[in-house]
């Protein structure tokens, strides 16, 4: 299984989603259940900064779209 650091947001989610239904479905044990909870941690954890990354870029975006004040904004 691959690091949550080296998949795709939708990759993550996709894991994550499964994960959340395997435990919710309560047909493990004990220490598969941990295991699970714990990538599935990794891997919320790897969703937000996906996230993150993608507001940041969209904020940069907006920012060099916005004219400063005093500026005349262009077409």
């Amino acid at each position: 299984m691959s690091e949550p650091e080296q998949l795709t947001y939708e990759e993550a989610r996709e894991q994550l989603a499964e994960i959340v239904a395997t435990l919710e479905s309560g047909d493990t044990t004990l220490e598969e259940a941990l295991d699970l909870w714990e990538r599935g941690e990794r891997l919320a954890a790897a969703c937000t900064r996906w996230l993150d990354g993608a507001q940041q870029r969209l904020d940069a975006a907006e920012d060099a779209a916005t004219p400063t004040e005093g500026e005349e904004p262009s077409d």
